[in-house]
């Protein structure tokens, strides 16, 4: 399993994608996020997204080239279609146009569709939060298959389905950022323990029967099984809204499977940006913020853990371990050498170190 400092893998997955894409500057701007993501301890997210990219470019569902573009205009809100462009890139454009609107009104919303996967969402919800505004995201996927099953179903009818909530740091506490998948792991942390040759953790997978496994490869071979939606009736019911308000709202629509080709990655998100001083009580909020992240991590540790944790420090703890090299799983280490070469480039760029 190569270790890789973050600053050559970055450099490596900015030489495929801007291959691909024909365009360096582009390449470096997505490979910096994907990097990001498995610098955040987001693996799922990361580099490994890397041969979807190129496949998408070539099936022709991915335009390197689009940016993202103002289709409605209603004050405050805001819809942008990502013309099928890099996520990472048309979704930093939306979050740019949404947060000047919140700037000048207090608030706004953001109706984006048509993206090409748009990464890790805990991305948009940290740029608005470095910017002073809290944000809340839902997201939907159309890609070719669906990957969760609904609770009480036994096969796949919706995506992984990303929610996501942010809230700006003050002097005491860091920022506060819930992102989460809607389904009990997210589809790339099967695809890396499938990889890896690794079983899944207990209660996240079914296979084609509707039977409960731990084995990934119900996800990848045929007859395919399903992620479970995390806390049963609950993350089903929020993945079917992220669909209706990220999908069918936004303008992309939920997930059916007639609105997926081969190759496609479609996001949609549904964001809404607040200025925490909309209502004027912004200093009584952040004192809230600090007193009741206090009380909530002052809870003793149970046994067998290290105590409490807010969201967020999970990714803050990634950050620091892993800012002297990330560990690159075998068989993504295979699939982005496979993709290198397939584009022409020179193997020397995937020398471990």
């Amino acid at each position: 399993m190569p270790r890789i400092a973050p600053a050559t893998l970055t450099d490596i997955a900015a030489a495929i994608l801007g291959r691909a894409a024909k365009d360096d500057e582009t390449g470096r701007r997505v490979a910096t996020r994907l990097v990001g993501a498995n610098l955040a301890g987001h693996d799922s997210h990361g580099v490994g997204m890397i041969p979807r990219y190129v496949e998408g470019i070539a099936a022709g569902e991915l335009d390197p080239a689009a940016r993202a573009r103002i289709v409605t205009d209603r004050a405050a809100a805001i819809q942008v279609d990502g013309n099928r462009g890099f996520g990472q890139i048309v979704a930093e454009e939306a979050m740019e146009m949404a947060i000047e609107r919140a700037r000048a009104s207090g608030f706004a919303l953001l109706a984006l569709k048509n993206a090409f996967h748009i990464g890790r969402i805990g991305d948009w919800g940290e740029m608005a939060a470095g910017a002073g505004f809290i944000s809340i995201h839902y997201v939907n996927v159309l890609s070719p298959t669906a990957h969760v099953a609904p609770f009480g179903g036994s096969d796949a009818r919706f995506s992984t389905n990303p929610y996501c909530t942010a809230i700006p740091a003050t002097a005491k506490t860091p920022m506060v950022l819930l992102d989460m998948a809607t389904s009990t792991i997210a589809h790339g942390k099967a695809r890396v323990a499938h990889l890896s040759g690794k079983p899944a953790p207990a209660g996240s997978l079914i296979d084609h029967r509707g039977q409960p496994t731990t084995d990934p490869a119900v996800l990848f071979d045929e007859p395919k099984g399903a992620l479970t939606a995390f806390g049963a009736h609950k993350g089903a019911g929020l993945a079917l809204l992220c669909d209706l308000l990220g999908g069918s709202l936004a303008g992309g629509g939920a997930f059916l499977p007639e609105r997926v080709a081969e190759g496609r990655i479609l996001n949609g998100m549904l964001a809404m940006i607040i200025d925490p001083d909309l209502f004027g009580g912004a200093d009584a909020f952040f004192a809230d913020v600090d007193a009741y992240a206090d009380w909530v991590r002052a809870s003793p540790a149970a046994v067998g853990t290290e105590g409490v944790r807010l969201p967020g420090d999970p990714e803050r703890a990634a950050r620091e371990a892993r800012a002297s090299g990330i560990e690159i799983d075998d068989g993504t280490w295979g699939q982005l050498r496979e993709t290198a070469a397939s584009l022409g480039l020179d193997a020397g760029i995937l020398a471990e170190g």
